[in-house]
């Protein structure tokens, strides 16, 4: 096989992001390709080592493969992103991108490998189960399925159980002293401390790029200016949905359900015509509360890398 592995730099990202488009197959990952990209590209500046590998015959990309180490386990590697161009598949260009991500990431102290997804900054939760040639390489090469995740798709379209409105249960709230709003740059400091204290600390990046990324926001709610919960969209792309939280001592009060509409209707202001919540937690609440559907599910791989050099 005449490809040579190489290391991407950021001048590459253009490339990749053509790729993606012509090698994702379902049709919503080809069209955000370049929210994609961009939310892989953003782990360059976190705190955790990150791969970008690209296969290359002559000056032409025909395969990527994004990777990284956990930032709570080195121990642990994850892949995020393998795509190979159409017209290459079946001639070895994934199996030599994974097999040098293996090498890698061992080499940087991983000793399993994960196909899945490395929050904040992930592009899908593992291998969506419509992308059967993944699946198959991923056992064949001996990976075995850990986990099963899924999203959920809300209707955008008006008159959907999504976009009903919230102002009834915000005035129930109000009469009980909590306030409803949407979130400002200058509350990130303080919903941070919050998601930390009380969900363990996953999502302080995910709300800074909600709270400072176009075509993204939140919305919040709090009594006596102490946060009880909050909702964000379009972290790692603009139709998705997430993350979201809600203080345990808060939990049915109908809080969460205000907040998720009214991110879900922000989203259908923008011109999206169906929101993905992604890696879904409690599927009830979201069928309940926005009419959501699970649509999208993925298989989560991992593979000792015990023994690589």
């Amino acid at each position: 096989m005449d490809v040579e592995i190489i290391e991407l730099g950021q001048d590459r990202l253009p490339a990749v992001t053509d790729l993606c488009r012509r090698a994702l197959d379902l049709p919503e990952d080809a069209a955000e390709a370049p929210a994609i990209v961009d939310t892989l590209a953003a782990r360059a500046a976190a705190d955790r080592p990150v791969l970008t590998l690209g296969a290359v015959r002559g000056d032409e990309l025909i395969g990527v493969l994004v990777g990284s180490v956990a930032p709570r386990d080195p121990r642990l590697g994850h892949v995020d992103l393998l795509a190979v161009a159409p017209q290459e598949r079946r001639r070895g260009v994934g199996r030599a991108l994974l097999a040098e991500a293996e090498r890698r990431l061992a080499g940087l102290g991983a000793t399993e490998l994960l196909l899945a997804g490395n929050p904040p900054y992930y592009a899908w939760p593992g291998i969506d189960v419509r992308y059967t040639p993944a699946v198959c390489a991923a056992l064949r090469l001996g990976y075995r399925q850990d986990r099963t995740a899924w999203n959920m798709t809300a209707d955008l379209a008006e008159g959907s159980p999504a976009l009903r409105t919230t102002e009834p249960a915000e005035r129930r709230l109000a009469d009980r002293g909590v306030t409803v709003r949407r979130a400002e740059p200058a509350d990130l400091p303080a919903l941070a401390a919050f998601a930390r204290a009380t969900f363990g600390g996953a999502w302080d990046a995910e709300l800074a790029a909600s709270l400072g990324r176009p075509g993204a926001g939140a919305h919040l709610a709090e009594r006596d200016g102490e946060p009880l919960g909050f909702a964000a969209y379009g972290s790692s792309r603009p139709s998705w949905f997430g993350p979201m939280g809600t203080a345990p001592a808060a939990e049915g009060s109908g809080i969460g359900g205000v907040l998720l509409r009214r991110c879900l209707r922000d989203q259908a202001t923008a011109g999206h015509g169906t929101a993905q919540i992604g890696w879904v937690g409690p599927v009830p609440f979201y069928a309940n509360a926005a009419g959501a559907r699970i649509e999208r599910v993925f298989f989560l791989y991992r593979k000792a890398l015990t023994g690589q050099e």
